[in-house]
């Protein structure tokens, strides 16, 4: 799994409705083997981001800000593995990931985590506090003959300590690769006039989560995510 981590990378991401998968998945079946850990090919997800009490790192992400993080606690269920992960997108449009192991689920940022945190960002432990969880489960996909992972992730749901809103027909799809190149599910997408998305399940799980939070520039999206939760986007 090391070689095709890909933890310096450009991302593209697309979404699409759920019963369109299996038909994907044969199409690109010659290019890409299906990760398995301990035989199982779909892995559970518990993602609980974190940010500034006036969602700073989501307002750069509003205002279209080039260079911005994320911080959360990432819980892969199936390994019972705990990492605390900094994302951070570049000008370059470079997806840059550093993680540390955790002792367990962490509502704050302890202090044997503040190094980490400081030397990979400008947030302080104190400035941050938990803001919602978003769960998948996700399929892994890598590229048989170039440094290429493919994620999908099904079955979302985002909740934070008031509510919760779940996508059930909903895929969000997200091609790795250590430099922007030719992609044969990318090419898929193209001949299936599937545009690529720019939206994060952090800022999709904001909007639907906060109701006073500003996201007048995600309406398009948002709406887009919606019909095909709702099975309206059908030809």
């Amino acid at each position: 799994m090391d070689g095709v981590s890909l933890m310096n990378r450009t991302d593209t991401k697309f979404i699409f409705r759920l019963d369109q998968l299996t038909a994907f998945l044969s199409n690109i079946k010659t290019y890409y083997r299906i990760l398995e850990i301990n035989g199982i090919r779909s892995g559970k997800y518990e993602t609980l981001y974190f940010d500034t009490p006036d969602f700073f790192m989501y307002q750069e992400h509003h205002r279209g800000k080039s260079s911005r993080y994320k911080v959360r606690h990432r819980i892969y269920v199936d390994s019972n593995l705990h990492y605390l992960e900094i994302k951070f997108k570049n000008n370059k449009g470079r997806t840059i990931k550093n993680r540390i192991k955790r002792k367990g689920v962490e509502q704050k940022i302890k202090e044997y985590e503040e190094e980490f945190l400081t030397e990979h960002t400008h947030f302080n432990a104190q400035s941050l506090f938990p803001k919602l969880w978003s769960n998948c489960s996700r399929i892994t996909l890598v590229n048989k003959y170039s440094k290429e992972r493919l994620t999908l992730d099904i079955h979302l749901q985002f909740k934070n300590n008031a509510t919760e809103k779940n996508l059930t027909n909903v895929v969000i799809a997200e091609v790795k690769q250590e430099k922007l190149s030719y992609s044969p599910f990318i090419q898929l997408m193209k001949k299936e006039k599937i545009r690529s998305s720019s939206i994060s399940k952090y800022c999709y799980g904001v909007i639907t989560l906060y109701d006073q939070i500003k996201k007048n520039n995600f309406k398009q999206k948002l709406l887009t995510i919606n019909k095909i939760n709702n099975n309206e986007n059908k030809h």
